[in-house]
């Protein structure tokens, strides 16, 4: 019987772009792949890993279902593959579309290859620790970018967290063609929180060009920002502290809740002893 040859497919997030991010499971994952896949930007920040041995897979931007399934082969080939992208794999990257390969592909256990996910920092982590700790409490993310998911859905989503009083990071908030998604969004946050909620918006977060401007929620989409940038909006507790931005997770009332039942406690046990 001939032996199946199975390889790897290492899902690698590389962080917001600084190399001093990248995390050592990442490191290490790259120096042992014999193949690296990715867009060619992000195989830029990777260069001074690679050896001369290594095959490199890369492609431009809008080729992400052609990397994965050029990626997906070779591992399938028997080859270890490290598949690199920016953020963390699993947040709005290549891991869900290798899975959805896999799945289409119906493959029995002995075909498919061992897969192996490396997280990285994502956007709304790289972001929030430049600014503050405005996702100190309860907090999601929500892309405004409709290229894979109908306007009519995200605007369900942005209300249904405005309502709930999340913390919000949004993604891909405006582009060159995609001015009023961001602003329609700031509508619906507006009838659910102050206009003075702070909001920060960090373009290139730990990249050269890393760009940090704090404003307020019905002022920020005056200000100059695109799709690479991630804006943060804070929740109706959110205040600003000098120049940082502060979501309280809500220790003080619990410290005081604490020390009023002692107290209480206290002044009951002494009126019962007297």
């Amino acid at each position: 019987m001939t032996q199946v040859l199975k390889g790897k497919l290492s899902l690698v997030g590389l962080g917001p772009g600084s190399s001093q991010l990248i995390t050592p499971a990442a490191i290490e994952t790259i120096i042992k792949a014999n193949v690296i896949a990715g867009y060619k930007t992000y195989i830029q920040l990777i260069e001074h890993l690679l050896e001369s041995e290594q095959e490199v897979i890369q492609s431009g931007m809008t080729r992400e279902w052609d990397r994965a399934a050029a990626a997906l082969e070779r591992a399938k080939a028997g080859d270890y593959v490290a598949l690199v992208c920016s953020g963390d794999a699993g947040m709005y990257a290549m891991a869900p579309l290798v899975f959805e390969l896999l799945s289409e592909q119906k493959l029995d256990t002995s075909q498919q290859p061992e897969i192996e996910i490396i997280p990285g920092i994502t956007a709304a982590n790289a972001c929030a620790s430049l600014v503050g700790a405005p996702l100190g409490h309860d907090s999601c993310t929500i892309s405004l970018s409709d290229l894979l998911t109908p306007w009519q859905v995200i605007e369900k989503r942005i209300a249904a967290a405005a309502s709930a009083d999340f913390a919000i990071t949004f993604y891909n908030p405006r582009s060159k063609k995609r001015t009023q998604q961001i602003v329609q969004a700031q509508n619906i946050l507006l009838q659910h929180r102050a206009a003075d909620t702070p909001v920060a918006i960090v373009n290139a977060a730990y990249r050269d060009e890393q760009l940090i401007q704090i404003s307020r929620l019905d002022q920020f989409t005056d200000l100059e920002f695109g799709m690479n940038a991630a804006v943060i909006v804070g929740n109706s507790s959110s205040y600003m502290l000098d120049n940082w931005i502060v979501t309280p997770r809500g220790y003080g009332k619990k410290y005081q809740l604490d020390d009023g039942a002692v107290r209480d406690g206290q002044k009951r046990g002494a009126a019962l002893a007297g």
